[in-house]
């Protein structure tokens, strides 16, 4: 098999979560720990962190793994899901696995891992535990997939867990109550393991991670109380903050989030000193500085064009993108014209109660079958006062959008990582 091959086959035998929605889950640790007895438990060669959460795991991993590197560590860094090839998930020191690897992974084990009938998510994992034993990583910074507890990455035992924050996202499995979410997700918490929890939310929210820290006598830290003289202000160029050991520095990620990244980021990085890791203090705003181009992460409040200006985030619930519609009324242009597409699992009439009724819609359908019809978001979009016209592609919604504004006017491109998938390709080549 060629890589495209390899790919196809990936999907077809072991169907991807991201892509089909519940069909392709499969709960439990059973046999993400099968396919760790067959690869020789690859994830014990080297240290890792684990970062869980409903939002802004990605780019905490990435800034992590941003400062890791700049500290002279080799890293490697595991998230989900891709935007353009399926590689972006498995990098070491910010480079994708090789292609070679991918086909030969499948060529040479496939027969072991078969019976097994893994997801999608739990081989790739496993392939992605056994590149960074290949590559002889010191580090891997994984991202959890879904939840936390019964996630297939939970099979590590990491020098530090992080936990980003609590919102509604895949209640189907998690539960429909903020406390029965954060149950999950505090599943990550091992014992004797400090744990870093990024926002605090509600007491109760708060009580179930200090009842699962005590319970296994791990350290916990709330970023919010510990880095309580964290400060950070919106630049033209992104971000700029500060903090007790961390004077001035600038932030690359332009997102309207970040600031609560960087206060989780910063209060990690010192757990990670107090536990023997050596951090320097550039390294850590090289990382900040300069983390996409270190790491290659995309889709997070990503200029795509100057003129009219083009942004995409892959904000997908209503936890984030009540960001991202904050940031989108305080943009100053003519106009708003927004690329739309959800995928059919969310909760669609809570993101639409968010968002813009200024603008203009462009309602689409990304190509994958978790996307929600157009039509059908159109019509729930119209109950919430939002306004705009369907297209059956986002290539033909980007089109028309691109048509109508004027130089001075803001295209947005979002509402599913789905969409920002799909449009990617149409900019960057």
């Amino acid at each position: 098999m060629n890589y495209e091959e390899t790919i196809r086959y990936l999907y077809q035998q072991m169907p991807e979560y991201q892509r089909i929605g519940h069909l392709a889950y499969k709960e439990g640790l059973d046999n993400s720990l099968a396919l760790d007895d067959i690869f020789d438990h690859p994830h014990r060669r080297y240290k890792t962190i684990h970062v869980g959460g409903t939002n802004g795991k990605g780019s905490t991993s990435h800034l992590l793994a941003a400062i890791l590197q700049e500290s002279g560590y080799r890293v490697g860094l595991y998230t989900s899901p891709h935007l353009i090839d399926f590689r972006e998930r498995i990098r070491v020191n910010g480079a994708m696995i090789d292609k070679q690897y991918v086909i030969d992974f499948v060529e040479k084990y496939k027969d072991q891992f078969e019976p097994v009938m893994p997801s999608f998510f739990e081989l790739t994992m496993e392939m992605a535990f056994l590149w960074f034993a290949a590559q002889e990583v010191d580090i891997a910074v994984i991202e959890v997939g879904l939840g936390g507890r019964l996630d297939s990455t939970n099979i590590i035992s990491p020098d530090l867990s992080v936990i980003t924050n609590i919102g509604y996202d895949h209640m189907k499995f998690l539960g429909n109550t903020l406390p029965k979410i954060a149950f999950e997700k505090a599943g990550i918490i091992k014992p004797h393991t400090p744990v870093v929890i990024g926002e605090i939310g509600s007491t109760e929210v708060a009580q179930v991670f200090i009842d699962k820290a005590k319970s296994v006598e791990a350290p916990l830290v709330f970023a919010e109380r510990y880095m309580n003289n964290f400060a950070a202000e919106r630049t033209g160029n992104g971000w700029r903050f500060q903090a007790d050991n961390y004077p001035s520095f600038p932030g690359d990620l332009k997102g309207p989030a970040q600031d609560k990244n960087a206060r989780t980021v910063l209060t990690a990085v010192e757990v990670l000193l107090e536990t023997g890791y050596t951090i320097p203090r550039e390294a850590v705003y090289n990382g900040f500085n300069g983390v996409t181009a270190l790491t290659g992460l995309m889709g997070r409040w990503q200029q795509l064009q100057s003129s009219p200006k083009i942004i995409c985030d892959i904000a997908h619930n209503a936890h984030g993108l009540r960001y991202i519609a904050e940031q989108l009324l305080l943009e100053d242009c003519d106009r708003l014209h927004l690329v739309f597409g959800m995928a059919n699992d969310k909760d669609v009439d809570a993101v639409l109660a968010l968002m813009p009724k200024k603008g203009r819609y462009y309602f689409t359908r990304a190509s994958v079958e978790r996307a929600l019809d157009e039509r059908r978001l159109q019509e729930q979009a119209e109950a919430h006062g939002l306004k705009g016209s369907t297209y059956p592609t986002v290539a033909e919604a980007i089109q028309a959008a691109k048509e109508n504004a004027g130089e001075n006017d803001l295209i947005f491109i979002g509402g599913s990582s789905f969409v920002v998938a799909d449009a990617l390709p149409l900019f960057l080549g």
